[in-house]
């Protein structure tokens, strides 16, 4: 190969290659000067003049063409790569979305249009029910400046303005009796109103409307948003789109009778979600002791699901699995909070911007992170089977995985003190409430009450910290869901579900499969507590020794397999098999 260079000014290089028929070897090169620039039989010097004024710039070295030149012509222009202030060359934004470049997002049209045409509230009703208001105040000598009605899906906020010296306790204390002329299935009295100097009455509408999912996604407030990991829950009182952000809240408890909209709920949420965002960045952990609500989503396994290795179901049902895969989401959030450390961020909106920026190495451990949602559906299922297993891996991801973006959605039927702890209150202050059946309930699930005098069929209280919002939860029906699904599903996936890390825990039946000969450096010492305290506690021997669960986990089987412990029962401490030092010595001893 015979390469011929002239240099034109001493910025524009440009390099013309002529090649015949020869061998490609680069020793041939060839440098002539100016003075005994010639090219015979090939171009002109006018032609070279011309292909250079017809170059197009790019970033990148590559061959142009021109009308004028020689097709076996190759003129290319040399740009030296661009670099950073340090020299280093600058690259590309990493792109998350790469691998699945071609993904769709599901579309509105894949959903149905609920909404019912007559279900309107008609002046007349207004008219009757402000009239009804005003006469039984009356009754009862208290006096109303203005009246206002906001009409809602399901119902009506009439806000009026007592006169001056009226108390407000008075009209509180009046619920029943206006519901009562109103013929109402239960009113809810708002007092005051915060923010607007009015109290409310809201009153339940004689035609309820249903608010259809499909309208909620294609709403402009949905499709414009630019929040992080939006859900869109349905329409306030002024038939405004109610939308958050998962990652402000950070975790929601959903309460609610059996019936009453949770699992509806909970199908919005995730509704919202795959609308948004792409498989690159979300992944949600399905649990479901029920075993049915939410196997709608098993076909999502290589787009959206997360699990453990070597599990066959992506959604999770058995309890022993359900406190592993917690317990391995615990060990998940602990490996992201090593890596926002290395990377010197503090969360994970930081650590992804300086991962895509290229400012951290793979080959180091950095990784881009998606955001891990982690659904439950009937949690006191769950509390009443196994306990403070699974209460204490929730706790602490509740606690501390806002940072990691890693958020918990738990729904339960039964809002009773014993499910919903003092511990799981503390650490879920977003709160969904459906239709329940008392007003403990409702203090139970929103620390106050009006949960009790909803109306069912999707009618909720929204609790953010001290924000309170009746909302008519969107409705997404099962056809519906499948259809999403489908849609995902039909499109190419990643080769696996992503991978939680293993976790091997306590195993019913025990784990006489241990390995004796590799004890853990701490196990007579762990064996002397056992024995001393007779009681044979993971969380015990992870507390005393300040060690990790897994740790204290393998401790715990290996004195299971050496006869100090009996089998695992549950959430129950385990047996200890030897009653006193001597007969631990003597066996310890043997052991060695």
């Amino acid at each position: 190969m015979v390469s011929i260079s002239k240099v034109i000014t001493e910025d524009d290089k440009i390099e013309a290659i002529f090649n015949p028929d020869a061998p490609d070897d680069n020793d041939d090169e060839i440098i002539i000067d100016d003075d005994d620039f010639e090219i015979e039989n090939t171009l002109s010097q006018k032609d070279v003049e011309a292909s250079i004024e017809d170059l197009i710039f790019s970033n990148t070295t590559r061959p142009v063409k021109s009308k004028n030149m020689d097709p076996e012509l190759q003129v290319t222009k040399i740009v030296e790569p661009e670099v950073d202030d340090h020299g280093v060359p600058v690259m590309e934004d990493y792109d998350p979305t790469l691998d699945l470049s071609n993904y769709k997002y599901p579309t509105p049209d894949l959903l149905d249009d609920h909404a019912s045409g007559n279900a309107e509230v008609s002046n007349e009703e207004l008219i009757s029910n402000k009239n009804k208001i005003v006469e039984t105040l009356r009754h009862y000598k208290i006096e109303i400046t203005k009246i206002r009605a906001t009409i809602g899906p399901t119902i009506t906020l009439y806000e009026i303005v007592p006169a001056p010296g009226i108390r407000i306790a008075k009209i509180k204390n009046l619920e029943d009796d206006i519901a009562l002329s109103l013929s109402a299935l239960g009113i809810r009295i708002i007092a005051p109103i915060p923010g607007r100097g009015t109290i409310g009455i809201e009153v339940p509408n004689q035609k309820p409307e249903i608010v259809s999912m499909r309208s909620i996604i294609g709403s402009k407030k949905f499709m414009e948003s630019n929040h992080e990991l939006p859900i869109a829950l349905g329409k306030t009182i002024s038939n405004e789109t109610f939308m958050v952000d998962l990652t402000k809240m950070p975790h929601i408890l959903v309460a609610g009778a059996t019936g009453q909209g949770k699992s509806v709920g909970l199908n919005a949420i995730i509704t919202s979600l795959l609308y948004k965002k792409h498989p690159s960045q979300l992944k949600f952990v399905l649990i479901d002791p029920k075993k049915v609500e939410l196997n709608l989503y098993s076909c999502l396994e290589k787009h959206f699901l997360a699990k453990m290795p070597d599990e066959e179901d992506a959604i999770i049902t058995d309890i022993q699995k359900v406190k592993n895969t917690l317990n391995s989401v615990n060990i998940e959030m602990d490996g992201r909070y090593d890596l926002l450390k290395k990377a010197h961020v503090r969360n994970i909106i930081e650590y992804n911007t300086k991962f895509i920026g290229r400012r951290l190495n793979p080959e180091k451990g950095h990784r881009f992170l998606p955001y891990i949602v982690v659904i439950i559906d009937e949690f006191a299922d769950l509390i009443m089977t196994a306990g403070k297993e699974v209460e204490l891996p929730i706790a602490r991801i509740a606690q501390l995985a806002r940072a990691v973006g890693i958020h918990m959605v738990i729904a339960t039927q039964r809002p009773s003190i014993n499910i919903i702890t003092g511990v799981i209150k503390a650490n879920f202050p977003t709160r969904i409430a459906f239709k329940v059946a008392s007003m403990i309930d409702s203090r139970t699930i929103l620390d106050t009450p009006g949960a009790n005098q909803l109306i069912g069929k999707g009618d909720m209280l929204v609790s953010t910290g001290s924000q309170m919002t009746r909302v008519q939860c969107a409705f997404v029906d099962t056809p519906e869901v499948e259809r999403i699904c489908e849609f995902i599903a039909d499109q190419r996936g990643y080769t696996t579900a992503f991978l939680l890390p293993d976790y091997v825990g306590d195993t019913e039946g025990g784990n006489g499969a241990a390995d004796l000969t590799n004890r853990d450096e701490m196990f007579d010492d762990a064996a002397r507590l056992v024995v001393a305290n007779q009681q044979g506690s993971t969380s015990m021997i992870q507390r005393k020794f300040s060690i990790g669960y897994n740790r204290a986990g393998r401790i715990m089987d290996q004195l299971e397999a050496a006869g100090i412990v009996g089998q695992s029962e549950g959430s129950k401490a385990r047996q200890v098999l030897l009653q006193d030092e001597y007969s631990l010595e003597q066996l310890l001893k043997q052991m060695k």
